[in-house]
């Protein structure tokens, strides 16, 4: 049996107001019935100060890196550690091709940490990186915008429970239509490797 410990809001790539106009009711009354979260995770472009200071509304702890669109000074990279879990996260920007995971899971040695947030793909994605060693976790697009690897992505974010077991479980949600779906997946780290 798992014990969660702590919920970990993940989202991203809103691109609010340039690209979409607001949040997809579904997904904006998910993430307002269980505020205030604990600890958010947004892996940039929000695009625009309105995003900022909801995110501001909704959390204990905010946590941002910039992304490509993003024109408010923001750090590039951030780390976190969240009870047993040392978490990083950036944009992805600088990764080729998008969402690759060698070179996400070479990002994820350098910063020393156990799973590694990204965005940029607008497509969400989880997966676990070269070796074994570190979680690779995208929220997709928040309003399920364009991107520019092309298309057009279902609005999506993840939640991330953090157990007292060195477990951890992913859900992710997808708006199909006016239907939140979500899939769950769960994770330990034994051995310094994923399973």
């Amino acid at each position: 049996m798992i014990n969660l410990s702590r919920r970990i809001l993940i989202t991203g790539d809103t691109h609010i107001p340039d690209r979409a106009s607001s949040i997809p009711r579904p997904l904006l009354s998910y993430i307002s019935e269980h505020s205030p979260w604990e600890t958010v995770l947004f892996t940039g472009d929000l695009t625009g100060e309105s995003v900022l200071k909801w995110l501001r509304t909704i959390s204990k702890s905010l946590y941002i890196v910039q992304g490509n669109m993003d024109y408010l000074s923001l750090p590039r990279q951030v780390t976190v550690e969240v009870d047993w879990l040392r978490i990083g996260m950036v944009h992805g920007d600088g990764v080729y091709p998008r969402g690759n995971p060698v070179e996400l899971s070479k990002i994820a040695r350098r910063l020393g940490v156990q799973v590694l947030v990204s965005g940029h793909t607008h497509a969400d994605f989880t997966r676990i990186g070269l070796g074994g060693g570190v979680l690779l976790l995208n929220p997709g697009s928040l309003t399920g915008v364009w991107g520019g690897g092309g298309g057009s992505y279902k609005p999506s974010l993840m939640v991330l429970e953090i157990a007292d077991q060195e477990c951890v479980v992913v859900k992710v949600f997808r708006l199909s239509g006016d239907v939140l779906e979500h899939i769950t997946s769960n994770y330990c780290f034994k051995s310094g490797v994923w399973s």
